[in-house]
C-alpha cells in the first residue's frame, strides 16, 4: 500500500517538502513496528548524511572556530536529541505511523522514533529533489537551533575528563547499570564514577545520552 494521507501531504507540503512520490514519504513516516515491508530505516540512513554535510558546511560558512569547536557543535546540532527536538517543532508526531504496542508505548514521543523519523524525512526529500534545495530546507528547520546555544560549551564528558586529570584523579569510569523498556522506548541508566570523588547516575533515551547526563550531573555535584 503506497497511499499517503491527505493530511499528512498537505502538513508535509507546508512544512516544505516536496511530494512527488507518495511511497517513499510513506516509508519515511512508517515505523517498523507496523509490519510493513517498508519503514524509515534506510531513508533515515541516507537523510543522517544529508544533515551532517549540511550543517558542516553551514557552519564553515559562519563560525571562525578551530576545528574542535566546529565538531562540538556540529556534534550538537545533529544529535539524536536535536533531530526529535526539530521533529516536534515541524509537527512530526501526529503523522507517524506506528503499531499498535508503539503507539500504546508513547512511540511517537519517543527521541529515538522522532530522531530518526526527521533524518527519514530529509532523506526522502533528497532523493525528490537533490542535495541544494534539502540544505536549503536544513536551514530553515535548523536556524533556531543554529542561532541558539547547542554545542557552544565544552561536553560535558570533555570537561568531566579535563577536571579530573586536573585534580590528579583517575579518568571517570562510565558503567551501564540497567537498560529497560521496548527497541522503540529504551532507557538507559549509566554510572560515572571518579575514584576516592564519588559517583553520579543518570537515564536517557541513549547510552551516549545517558553518558553526557551523568557527566554533567557529577559536573554539578562535585566539580
Amino acid at each position: 500500500m503506497s497511499e499517503l494521507a491527505s493530511d499528512t501531504r498537505k502538513w508535509l507540503t507546508r512544512v516544505g517538502f516536496t511530494v512527488n512520490r507518495p511511497s517513499l514519504w510513506r516509508d519515511a513516516l512508517t515505523h517498523g513496528s507496523t509490519g510493513e515491508a517498508g519503514n524509515y530505516e534506510r531513508l533515515e540512513f541516507l537523510g543522517d548524511r544529508v544533515l551532517g554535510l549540511t550543517v558542516a558546511e553551514w557552519l564553515y560558512e559562519r563560525d571562525q572556530s578551530a576545528e574542535g569547536k566546529l565538531a562540538q557543535r556540529l556534534n550538537a546540532l545533529v544529535s539524536r536529541s536535536q533531530c526529535a527536538t526539530r521533529a516536534r517543532a515541524i509537527g512530526a508526531p501526529a503523522h507517524i505511523r506506528l503499531g499498535k504496542q508503539a503507539r500504546d508505548d508513547g512511540a511517537s514521543d519517543s527521541d529515538n522514533v522522532l530522531g530518526d523519523i526527521m533524518e527519514a524525512l530529509l532523506g526522502a526529500n533528497f532523493l525528490e529533489v537533490g542535495f541544494a534545495p534539502t540544505r536549503d530546507l536544513i536551514r530553515t528547520i535548523w536556524a533556531e537551533a543554529m542561532d541558539g546555544t547547542a554545542g557552544r560549551s565544552k561536553h560535558p564528558k570533555s570537561a568531566l575528563q579535563e577536571w579530573a586529570a586536573g585534580n590528579q584523579r583517575k579518568p571517570p569510569e562510565y558503567e551501564v547499570i540497567n537498560i529497560e523498556g521496548p527497541d522503540h522506548a529504551r532507557k538507559f541508566t549509566v554510572r560515572v564514577s571518579v575514584h576516592k570523588v564519588g559517583s553520579v547516575e543518570a537515564t536517557a533515551s541513549g547510552k551516549q545520552d545517558a553518558q553526557t547526563e551523568a557527566a554533567r550531573l557529577f559536573m554539578e555535584k562535585y566539580g
